[in-house]
């Protein structure tokens, strides 16, 4: 039987969209016209954007091809070590700020070789959910409105993501040792 909470949950989007049509019914707003002037500035947008992110994929692809990322990884993992994050998370650390599609690949390879309630599995899910894609995000959005000066967003984004590679080790870990 469906309770109230799941009759809202799938009555929500429609009425609010039919509410939306009757609002612009009623003072005479011209609807069509208006979608159509929405998508226009979507695609204008996306024009603007596509340099930044062939950028930005040009760039994830070389560093892959090139073997980098894999030198970086090593370099790195004993730092990683130490901070209790597993080796086998390390390439994903390094790939979630730069690519969401390239960390999520990662996070699938970890899963198939160590299984997802192994502890790298679970650090890197945790991992996965507690950080951004922050270069493609900040290409994406700054790209868009065409800022060229980010300020103190990058700093602030890497320190962002940097704690949150390093909490997911740690609450992952905190959280074996309850169970």
């Amino acid at each position: 039987m469906m309770g109230v909470a799941d009759i809202l949950a799938i009555w929500a989007v429609p009425v609010f969209i039919l509410l939306i049509f009757a609002a612009g019914f009623v003072r005479k707003v011209p609807l069509f016209d208006e979608f159509t002037a929405g998508a226009a500035d979507g695609l204008r947008s996306c024009v603007k954007v596509i340099p930044a992110l062939v950028a930005l994929m040009t760039a994830v692809a070389m560093l892959q091809a090139s073997g980098a990322l894999d030198v970086l990884t090593r370099l790195l993992q004993p730092l990683a070590e130490r901070i209790g994050l597993p080796p086998e998370v390390v390439p994903m650390a390094l790939m979630r700020p730069v690519s969401g599609s390239g960390s999520l690949a990662v996070l699938e390879n970890v899963y198939r070789q160590y299984g997802p309630d192994s502890t790298a599995g679970l650090v890197a899910s945790v991992l996965q959910s507690s950080t951004e894609t922050t270069f493609y995000t900040i290409a994406v959005y700054y790209g868009s409105v065409r800022i060229r000066k980010t300020r103190h967003t990058l700093a602030a984004a890497v320190t962002g993501d940097v704690f949150g590679i390093v909490l997911s080790a740690l609450a992952v870990r905190m959280l074996l040792l309850k169970a």
